[in-house]
């Protein structure tokens, strides 16, 4: 992904900090995971997952 979409980005829900991984972006301001797929950010709050730490 992109490092001038990765300094915009906020969660949607949030708007808190993300942490980027390969097959998602987690907030943990408010412990959602938003998937990537085929390299695109889903940043839908409606396809968030829950996340938790470790998880």
């Amino acid at each position: 992904m992109d490092d001038e979409l990765r300094a915009i980005l906020v969660c949607p829900a949030c708007k808190g900090d993300l942490v980027f991984e390969e097959t998602r972006i987690i907030c943990r301001a408010c412990r959602k995971a938003y998937p990537i797929r085929e390299g695109i950010p889903v940043m839908l709050v409606n396809e968030a997952e829950a996340w938790t730490p470790g998880g």
